[in-house]
């Protein structure tokens, strides 16, 4: 299946659209759209696909969703079964950045946000004491209309963008970013493995991309990623299979080898370890 290129907002003829959701499960496409968008999950669970990061989500989700930053959310395979007594519910905010003119980016007053929709291109989790807030406006924002849409808009891009509780979810290296070049040990590993992923990549190889030794690549990769690098490399790889199987027609061992597994049992084994699916049944949940 193809990733998906929509436009929201000239749909609904609003440069601000809340759209409420309940459904069985979750049915949107992978997909990319011009709008920023902020998701609230009320209710469901499963995994969701942000850009190149696969994660879990739960009920109490909050994510902000840069332009064309590709995404869906994958109800667990209970509510495609019916075997759940909840449903799928969110609640999303779609807007497009051109609502507010280049004047108004110009404001010294507004770098924060800006900051704020340059840093939402990685796709930004929310939590803490702002999630809570921001939940209570979105659901106050949903009756809103005219004018007082806008306002509501401005205070949760307000809120945002001075927030101490956001986590990103894509790594630094998403869509060829990387930050911190010249001094960044990990700068250049980042990068081998964005183009390298298909290959076979060895622990040397990568402390070497560092200058340091294995030993003390490991060590400083999991201070600095709280991961080990093994974990690492399988997101990323995962993730791009995933891609591959929305995207391609391929098959599922084709797929396997392209992201760099030597074996489909161990393709298949890592795939549902992170995705929470096989890749067969991952396909067809996602199409």
């Amino acid at each position: 299946m193809k990733i998906l290129q929509t436009e929201i907002t000239p749909a609904h003829n609003s440069y601000i659209s809340v759209i409420e959701r309940n459904e069985p499960f979750f049915k949107s496409p992978f997909h990319y759209h011009p709008e920023v968008e902020l998701v609230y999950i009320k209710e469901s669970y499963g995994k969701r696909v942000i850009g190149d990061k696969i994660e879990p989500f739960y009920a109490g989700d909050l994510v902000l969703v840069g332009s064309n930053l590709p995404h869906v959310w994958l109800s667990d395979e209970n509510f495609h079964q019916g075997l759940e007594s909840t449903r799928a519910k969110s609640v999303v905010t779609y807007f497009n950045k051109d609502i507010f003119g280049d004047g108004f980016y110009n404001l010294r007053e507004v770098e924060k946000i800006n900051v704020l929709f340059r840093n939402a291109q990685r796709g930004l989790k929310i939590e803490g004491a702002t999630r809570i807030k921001i939940i209570d406006i979105i659901e106050r924002l949903v009756y809103k209309t005219g004018f007082d849409r806008v306002l509501g808009l401005l205070e949760i891009l307000h809120i945002l963008s001075t927030s101490e509780d956001i986590q990103f979810i894509n790594s630094e290296t998403y869509s060829g970013v990387v930050y911190n070049k010249d001094t960044d040990r990990l700068a250049e590993v980042f990068k081998y493995i964005k183009t390298s992923f298909g290959t076979d990549i060895t622990l040397n190889d990568v402390a070497k991309k560092a200058n340091l030794t294995p030993q003390s690549f490991c060590r400083l990769f999991k201070k600095r990623m709280n991961k080990h690098f093994m974990e690492y490399l399988n997101e990323v790889r995962i993730s791009h299979a995933c891609r591959y199987l929305m995207d391609t027609d391929c098959s599922i061992s084709e797929i396997a080898y392209m992201s760099g597994f030597k074996t489909v049992s161990n393709f298949n084994k890592v795939f549902k370890e992170n995705t929470g699916y096989c890749p067969t049944s991952y396909r067809l949940k996602a199409s």
